[in-house]
């Protein structure tokens, strides 16, 4: 009676062991997965128009030139999606994307500025630098960013992410 005992017990110990090891493995797999670098970005040319007008405005009040980073730009587009897909202009979940940056690029800072239907780049850094707080990011003490601009396909109204960051 005892070994049947026994032996139940234990192939419901190893059954547990396999299912849980499995279970884990995975979510390892898919939390790393997560915090992979983005090497690739495909910049549209009002993206790049835009980061060339944020330099210029850097250069001419003294201040270095940011150098983009294509995972930036990725973590952007996500936001920019992400509001096109809720329609909201909010900054929810930066600090998961602030997070992401400072563990994927070692990061020691990260700021990011948003908004919404400019049609030129232009427009948006006239807007951005109008607004104390996003003219601080512009302005701020930062050494690379990446920018998204999306169009929203239902109204082709423009959504903004620009992510800055001290690497």
């Amino acid at each position: 009676m005892k070994i049947k005992l026994l032996r139940a017990l234990l192939l419901a110990a190893v059954i547990c062991t396999m299912n849980s090891c499995s279970s884990d493995s995975s979510e390892i797999e898919t939390a790393d997965a997560t915090v992979q670098k983005v090497v690739a970005y495909s910049y549209n040319s009002i993206e790049l128009e835009t980061m060339d007008l944020i330099n210029a405005h850097r250069v001419s009040k003294g201040l270095n030139r940011l150098e983009k980073i294509n995972h930036m730009s990725y973590k952007s587009e996500e936001h920019d999606n992400y509001m096109i897909a809720n329609n909201v202009v909010n900054h929810n979940d930066f600090a998961a994307r602030s997070e992401n940056i400072m563990k994927i690029l070692g990061a020691k800072s990260v700021s990011e500025n948003i908004a919404y239907n400019f049609n030129t780049p232009q427009a948006v850094l006239n807007a951005w630098l109008a607004s104390p707080g996003h003219k601080e990011n512009i302005e701020g003490n930062f050494t690379h960013f990446g920018i998204a601009i999306k169009e929203n396909p239902v109204n082709g109204r423009k959504y903004y992410t620009n992510i800055f960051a001290k690497i």
